[in-house]
């Protein structure tokens, strides 16, 4: 019986951590061409992060960017004092952070997602369903995956299901539509 062979991408990398003081809106997937451009994986809602002009950081580095341009949805970014694929292809899988003293105001009742990450999540009880460890971007409503030591819960960030956010205290209430249970969580096995 023969086997067929079929050809499968590498799994992405998990995404660095942000340093202290400072929130990623962008991470570095690959250098472009030969002339230093750099393919962007964009991790914000506010695309004039990237407008000639602005500076980001990556690896503890500022960086002044030159030009972007988007193609089939992909963000393509040069810098200033990056003009080849060597000095591009160094700062491959870096994130691109900005100060947060440099986050634009949201609007009432919005978050960032870094605010959201390891609040403490209960039901309209009081009971503790876990934390936040995880957001999904659906491409409709952002889903919240909550976890303890017994398993998972994917929580939609729709008012119906979130009724009470507290940034500051890091916990939100939540009232689970029926047919919402918590799935044991998958332990990796070890290879």
């Amino acid at each position: 019986m023969s086997r067929k062979r079929t050809h499968r991408q590498p799994a992405a990398p998990p995404l660095p951590q942000a340093r202290e003081g400072y929130i990623a809106v962008g991470w570095i997937r690959a250098p472009r061409g030969v002339r230093g451009e750099l393919k962007v994986f964009v991790l914000t809602d506010f695309p004039q992060r990237f407008a000639p002009g602005a500076v980001l950081w990556a690896g503890g580095l500022p960086f002044t960017v030159r030009r972007t341009r988007t193609h089939r949805g992909t963000l393509f970014v040069e810098f200033e004092g990056i003009g080849t694929r060597d000095q591009a292809e160094a700062l491959r899988d870096l994130l691109l952070e900005v100060p947060e003293g440099e986050l634009a105001p949201l609007e009432e009742n919005q978050y960032f997602r870094f605010q959201v990450l390891g609040m403490e999540v209960v039901d309209a009880d009081g009971q503790p369903l876990g934390r936040i460890e995880e957001v999904l971007d659906t491409g409709a409503d952002d889903v919240y995956i909550v976890r303890n030591a017994e398993g998972e819960l994917l929580i939609p960030a729709i008012d119906a299901v979130v009724k009470e956010m507290d940034v500051a205290g890091g916990r939100m209430v939540v009232e689970l539509p029926e047919g919402l249970e918590r799935r044991p969580v998958k332990q990796p096995k070890d290879s």
